[in-house]
């Protein structure tokens, strides 16, 4: 990816997907919104209308791990949403370490109450951004 770039970033959950937004170009992310649909068509729908409004040139997809950085069910599971998102919108995909964003995206909303709780993963997925493009200063 040569050039400024939008990016989207997703916290995968069987339950809900958290999602965030930002610029190679401002290096900076923030929540966008959280999907709280079933898996299925509904929840493809709602993807789908999110990547086509914000066109993005790159998905980021969060791989939960087990503390010590080993793979566990959901990291398998976080892969294939991410190979189900490039094969549906032909948009690269890369991954990156999601170990603790629910954590401190929890401690962040803390005293928001049902409010925190509803954005706890939309926060998440901004961390997960915020991580990668820190990482990738010069992608």
């Amino acid at each position: 990816m040569s050039g400024p770039a939008t990016v989207l970033a997703f916290d995968f959950g069987t339950r809900r997907i958290g999602v965030a937004v930002g610029t190679t170009i401002t290096r900076s992310a923030r929540p966008l919104a959280t999907i709280d649909t079933p898996e299925g068509e509904t929840r493809a729908a709602a993807l789908a209308r999110v990547i086509a409004e914000w066109q993005p040139e790159l998905l980021v997809v969060g791989l939960p791990m087990h503390a010590d950085g080993a793979p566990h069910a959901m990291t398998d599971r976080a892969r294939r949403f991410g190979e189900e998102l490039r094969a549906r919108f032909a948009i690269p995909v890369a991954y990156a370490d999601e170990r603790y964003t629910s954590e401190l995206a929890k401690t962040a909303l803390a005293g928001r109450g049902r409010e925190g709780r509803r954005m706890r993963d939309e926060a998440a997925a901004q961390i997960i951004l915020q991580a990668w493009l820190d990482d990738n200063a010069t992608a």
